[in-house]
């Protein structure tokens, strides 16, 4: 995950950590939190840039990408 946005066009300078909250080897699943650094608000940032879809959509071009 740290490489994955760290290195990203859009998220890569406001990226600062990514750490594994929760992993579940029944159902395969890992809860984890992820930190960034964001600028004083501006117009749109956090509805555009900060939403969930938006980085949870950086996440899965990357393993799109890698297939």
């Amino acid at each position: 995950l740290t490489e994955v946005y760290s290195s990203s066009p859009a998220l890569g300078r406001y990226f600062r950590s990514a750490q594994v909250i929760s992993f579940s080897n029944e159902s395969s699943t890992v809860i984890y939190q992820l930190v960034f650094s964001v600028p004083p608000t501006t117009e749109g940032f956090m509805e555009n840039i900060m939403n969930p879809d938006f980085i949870r959509n950086i996440l899965r071009q990357n393993i799109y990408d890698e297939d």
